[in-house]
């Protein structure tokens, strides 16, 4: 049995407080509803991921209750931080698959842009005084901008990296986000405007660094032949790896599973990385684009700096990667973020920004700190 991706569903992406992630949760549901043509009562599951910092919502069951859903045979909260999308989209599958759903909504929802408080103070205080996150207070390492900059300086130090690498991430993914009326930055950026930008954790700087928004993306999953939608996306296959902070032997690997993951997708899929489009990856950093093109193998041995500076990954490149802006210029709602530009492409609504007869793609989602990788290849059925 295929499963499809029918329905997507977007809110406003916005820098400013405003609706709750319930609210938003219920505006990007009802596009996707709209967006498939179908209604609430079509509906049989319901999966809901949310941040950390709207964790206390919880969402679930008071969404489903809010957002107009009822009798449903699945219904539940998902969280494994930036892979939960893909693990949503998994979930929904053996459901699927299993007769337990016929059709799935996967929506995820953030605000953590609230009136008053700072975007990232939860993030940068939680975790208390003991084990790891303990240790890492106690050495100042709040937040994730200060762990990805002693990983990106172990990224220079072995492969002779420099801020140039680093530089044609951010404006390789800004002009990308030029063309994409979902972007939260839309101003031009070149290399001297990206070593104007203020260092913030040695040596990454403001423009390393992925924005917070408040929105919400929401998608549909069906098996139902008798939803008339013009272009129907395949999960054609999924991947999912979890090291769990522990490096494997044989060499360095940035994230260690992460090229399991892909792996694991495409032999599903019966394809290779040379059958991909376009990718779009997980980029709260501009590092962790770097880090991801060499542990998922898509440069064709060429060193990742090399290969982005190139043009490797800009429009009319090799592959085509984060064209919408992805998470730095684009918007971050985790792994929303990569899947809502995958399907956009696909169905060829790309606009500005469309790569031309795109058919398939990567989607790659990391969470926390190297704990969780996610994977999976999405095609535009014939």
């Amino acid at each position: 049995m295929t499963v499809d991706l029918v329905g997507l569903g977007m809110t406003t992406m916005s820098l400013k407080p405003g609706d709750t992630p319930l609210q938003l949760a219920c505006q990007a549901t009802r596009g996707a509803l709209a967006d498939a043509g179908i209604t609430h009562a079509d509906v049989d599951g319901l999966l809901v991921g949310s941040s950390q910092g709207v964790r206390p919502d919880r969402l679930g069951v008071t969404f489903a209750a809010q957002g107009g859903f009822s009798d449903l045979r699945l219904l539940e909260h998902v969280e494994i931080k930036g892979a939960t999308t893909i693990a949503m989209i998994q979930r929904a599958e053996a459901a699927i698959d299993a007769g337990a759903a016929r059709t799935v909504v996967c929506v995820f929802a953030d605000a953590p842009l609230v009136e008053g408080k700072g975007a990232g103070s939860t993030y940068a205080h939680s975790g208390g005084n003991t084990g790891t996150r303990g240790l890492e207070r106690a050495s100042g390492l709040l937040g994730s901008v200060p762990t990805y900059a002693l990983l990106t300086r172990r990224w220079m130090h072995l492969t002779g990296g420099t801020a140039t690498d680093l530089s044609a991430v951010a404006t390789t993914t800004r002009a990308w986000a030029l063309g994409n009326p979902d972007a939260v930055v839309t101003k031009p950026l070149d290399d001297e405007g990206y070593l104007a930008s203020p260092m913030i954790a040695d040596p990454l700087r403001r423009l390393d660094c992925a924005r917070p928004v408040n929105g919400a993306v929401a998608v549909v999953l069906s098996a139902d032949p008798g939803i008339d939608n013009p272009v129907r996306l395949v999960v054609r296959g999924t991947g999912r790896d979890h090291p769990v902070r522990r490096r494997r032997a044989g060499g360095e690997s940035w994230f260690g599973g992460g090229a399991r993951a892909v792996d694991d997708a495409l032999g599903q899929a019966g394809m290779s990385r040379t059958d991909l489009d376009i990718a779009q990856l997980y980029d709260p950093f501009s590092v962790v684009t770097l880090l991801l093109l060499e542990e998922y193998g898509l440069t064709g041995g060429t060193p990742a700096g090399e290969f982005v500076r190139g043009g490797g990954t800009s429009r009319g490149g090799a592959l085509p990667v984060n064209t919408g802006g992805g998470q730095l210029s684009g918007f971050y709602l985790q792994g929303m973020t990569p899947l809502a530009e995958a399907m956009i492409q696909l169905r060829g609504e790309g606009g500005e920004r469309q790569v031309p007869d795109a058919r398939t793609a990567l989607v790659g989602g990391i969470g926390g700190r190297v704990d969780h990788h996610a994977a999976m290849i999405l095609e535009r059925a014939a």
